[in-house]
């Protein structure tokens, strides 16, 4: 019998707890934590990212301080507004909202962000501390991965682990994380030579490339545990839109040992490690 690795599930027992963690410590006089989400105009897809997070927020009593600031902001503006809130004793986590409009440097304003309060865990100090293996705010959806493998009691010391996608947002912390738990690592990308081969041989297999269905039953090693962190949408013929991912999940499923679906698996994992970065930064100034 396949697996199912149901990040959904694993995610609210971690919220119950954190809920319960927050609860506590204010009925004990301390404030709640406070994540402040930053969002630079009105893109839908954004909106809609940003009401799922704030909500996930009011459910384990996390203060919300949601930040919009219109698509004309300027670069200063959006890096005024984050050195307001690295100073502002009541936030324990900041998040800017991706993508932001063109016309602004993404980099340099994550980079403006306090490593401390780096609720996504992207600034290169934090990702600096998970090369070194010391402790620091991890990226939110490879450590939600973590967190899924650890759940299922899946052994990954000496594991052969594939990596697909090398991207500073999953597929290049994801290695490292894998590599901190003891994985034999490879990372594949567009100019990796012979793709399939690699992914037949892999005992854990981590797609992360955003091309619907890519990864079939013919490139999976049988048993294998495979995680798709792909969210794509794809336009159905009467003009919905389902989310899928970048494996071919019917066909994979009888094959693996392990997987994740799409929706319900690493995406709710993501908003959880969230809330768990903004409560670790929150214990940290207490």
């Amino acid at each position: 019998m396949t697996i199912l690795l149901d990040g959904k599930a694993l995610a609210n027992q971690i919220q119950t707890q954190l809920a319960q963690e927050i609860h506590a410590l204010t009925e004990q006089g301390y404030r709640p934590p406070g994540l402040a989400v930053v969002m630079v105009g009105d893109n839908p897809a954004s909106a809609a990212y940003v009401r799922n997070k704030e909500r996930a927020c009011s459910r384990v009593g996390i203060a919300s301080y949601g930040k919009h600031l219109p698509a004309t902001a300027t670069q200063a503006e959006v890096a005024a507004l984050l050195q307001q809130l690295n100073a502002d004793p009541n936030v324990d986590g900041i998040l800017v909202q991706l993508p932001l409009p063109e016309h602004l440097d993404a980099v340099a304003l994550l980079n403006t962000i306090d490593p401390d309060k780096d609720a996504d865990g992207l600034h290169p100090i934090n990702l600096g501390r998970l090369v070194r293996g010391e402790p620091g705010l991890r990226s939110c959806t490879p450590y939600g991965v973590m967190r899924l493998l650890e759940s299922a009691n899946i052994n990954l010391v000496g594991a052969n682990a594939l990596v697909v996608g090398r991207s500073i947002l999953v597929g290049k912390p994801m290695a490292l994380m894998l590599i901190e738990a003891n994985a034999t690592v490879t990372l594949a990308h567009s100019h990796t030579v012979d793709l399939p081969a690699l992914m037949r041989q892999a005992d854990i297999l981590v797609a992360a490339v955003g091309r619907p269905g890519m990864i079939t039953a013919a490139d999976v090693k049988p048993d294998s545990v495979v995680i798709d962190v792909g969210i794509n949408r794809v336009e159905q013929p009467d003009g919905s839109a389902r989310l899928v991912g970048d494996v071919d999940y019917a066909s994979v499923q009888p094959v693996a040992g392990a997987i994740t679906p799409v929706p319900g698996g690493v995406g709710p994992m993501t908003v959880a490690m969230l809330l768990e970065n903004t409560v670790t930064s929150y214990r940290s100034r207490l």
